[in-house]
């Protein structure tokens, strides 16, 4: 199998374009890129702007680093006179690589990816570093390095061409496209064992999915959308980069298993000996992903959710006292109306306290995240006395609905020796300005004890483009803990370490920074003129980093009553 970069010509033959090269003076047969956030865009997205610089880069190109301070100084010179500065990814990096190179180097103006260098092509674009600027008409006014582009936008903006262009200082050429694979490709040698592993988790019959992919007919019959949402990185979904941190959910598919999938859906689809095929996998019939929890309760009355407007958020207590201690390993929220529960948060409370999320959290129900599901001798503590509490923000479907929310639990069954330990580390005192590309908010917090890391965990809403967790250590060094560039606030994904890998001593501080797209480039942005605050409601923001975590001093040593989670005996020696 050869490079990722082979992608990009596959992809562009099963889209079915070609492009030919514009001239100076001449008009650019149609430009298009996708966002961080998988979005597809044309220049008129930047409806107020006249002229457009584009400057083409990779991931590979030392030139960039060097060039965005110019860049930068050009954007902000040039935007109020209707000039829109792009940097477009072009070559065979993912939307995922794109989008940490816009974090990493700070980049406060529109990054996009040229999906198999159509655009490139379509403007004689040949070099990485090398900048075409074009007029709202799609008239190309001029092509060249960065150097002559002062003086091109100025004439670009008096509706005049740039024919003789700077030349580029020591760019790098754009990868060729290569020739489509001929490789033999067939679904029960190849395929299968890629789909099964990586994409039925979720493709099976009673989850979110909208398709199953557990046999050739299904995968054969969506193969154009897998090759394309693969190659481009958008599925299996995953937002944490690879850079930083090693997660035992990593849901990335190499270069090598995206080249399988593309290749076979644009060379025929081949079945191949379907008896040789890998066993597809089962799946328990059963709508909990935690299996059939032990204890199940109920809201005792449903509750009524109006036509339309915004609901504020609603709390409501289970009906069940916890009779002992109780410790549970599986935790998931089930409304009774998917449909109208945009997302909740469980903690549990004993008689007399406040709803209190930063010390009683249990779990959440968000889009695209997974219930609380532990293992390997740690669990939650729920005490004698408490009952559950949901905040719970509903969303309204155009008719009157209700819903009845209940929770399972799945009883600890195995000796405990670690009680999850986590915090939310947030800040609520914000204003992000209107029209900001990448307003940044932070917020840190101290361990209290030498620590091992379970999780980590992003909220923000619809703004939200990016949060970096950052390990502050007491002898001065720093790490990256985790990096997810392109937020996504349909898949809310918690990111967990392979059990007791990443360790963390005490007073290390945990800082999380997290940038907001508030422009109208942000297509999903509710109103990008508004300065935006803290609150519940999608259309305003929030800022949390979840981190969980266990104290490498508890030795615990809890032998629990798989039946009813009852601590039944504490084995000597055990500390804190």
């Amino acid at each position: 199998m050869r490079h990722v970069w082979v992608l990009t010509v596959c992809i562009a033959m099963t889209l079915g374009f070609v492009a030919s090269a514009a001239e100076v003076g001449g008009k650019v047969d149609g430009l298009s890129f996708k966002d961080i956030r998988y979005v597809e865009h044309t220049l008129d997205t930047f409806k107020d702007k006249q002229v457009f610089v584009l400057y083409f880069t990779s991931s590979k190109s030392k030139q960039f680093e060097h060039d965005l301070p110019a860049l930068n100084e050009l954007n902000n010179a040039n935007a109020q006179l209707g000039v829109q500065v792009l940097v477009v990814n072009v070559g065979g990096d993912s939307i995922l690589d794109m989008a940490y190179d816009a974090l990493s180097h700070n980049v406060s103006f529109p990054m996009v990816k040229d999906i198999g260098g159509k655009s490139a092509k379509s403007l004689g674009v040949t070099m990485l570093g090398e900048v075409a600027i074009v007029g709202k008409g799609l008239d190309l006014r001029y092509r060249g390095g960065l150097l002559g582009v002062k003086g091109a936008i100025a004439a670009a903006l008096q509706g005049k061409d740039t024919p003789n262009g700077a030349p580029i200082a020591d760019g790098q050429a754009i990868e060729k496209d290569a020739p489509p694979s001929q490789a033999k490709v067939t679904f029960a040698e190849h395929v299968a064992p890629i789909v099964y592993s990586k994409c039925a988790g979720c493709h099976h019959p009673g989850t979110a999915a909208p398709f199953s992919l557990l046999d050739y007919d299904q995968v054969s019959a969506k193969a154009k959308t897998i090759a394309r949402v693969v190659g481009e990185g958008q599925m299996p979904p995953w937002y944490a980069h690879p850079a930083h941190g090693q997660f035992a959910n990593n849901a990335l598919l190499t270069a090598a298993e995206k080249e399988v999938i593309v290749t076979w859906a644009s060379n025929g689809r081949e079945a191949g000996d379907l008896a040789k095929a890998p066993k597809a996998p089962s799946y328990p019939d059963t709508k909990w992903a935690i299996g059939e929890p032990d204890l199940f309760t109920q809201a005792v009355t449903p509750k009524k959710i109006p036509a339309t407007g915004y609901i504020d958020y609603t709390y409501v207590t289970l009906p069940y006292i916890f009779p002992h201690d109780t410790w549970v390993q599986g935790i998931e929220i089930m409304p009774g109306n998917p449909s109208v529960m945009h997302h909740a948060n469980l903690i549990f409370m004993l008689p007399g306290e406040k709803y209190n999320q930063a010390t009683n959290f249990l779990t959440g129900k968000v889009p695209g995240g997974a219930p609380a599901d532990l293992k390997d001798g740690t669990a939650l503590r729920i005490p004698k006395g408490a009952q559950l509490t949901l905040q719970v923000h509903y969303v309204t479907t155009g008719k009157e609905e209700e819903d009845r929310i209940g929770v399972g639990l799945r009883f600890a069954k195995e000796p405990i020796q670690k009680r999850v330990r986590y915090k939310i580390i947030g800040n609520t005192k914000f204003e992000i300005a209107p029209n900001d590309m990448a307003y940044p908010v932070r917020s840190e917090k101290t361990l209290e004890c030498d620590a091992t890391i379970l999780a980590m965990y992003s909220h923000m809403h619809l703004r939200g483009k990016d949060m970096t967790f950052t390990a502050f250590y007491p002898d001065g060094k720093d790490e990256t803990l985790l990096a997810i560039p392109n937020y996504d606030f349909n898949w809310q994904i918690t990111y967990y370490y392979p059990h007791d890998t990443k360790k963390l001593p005490k007073d290390t501080k945990v800082e999380v920074v997290a940038h907001y797209d508030n422009s109208a480039f942000n297509t999903y942005n509710p109103d990008p003129g508004k300065v935006v605050k803290d609150g519940p409601q999608t259309f305003e923001e929030m800022m949390y980093g979840f981190f969980f975590y266990t104290d490498d001093a508890e030795k615990l040593n809890v032998i629990v009553d798989p039946k009813t989670g009852k601590e039944i005996e504490q084995v000597a020696e055990a500390t804190k």
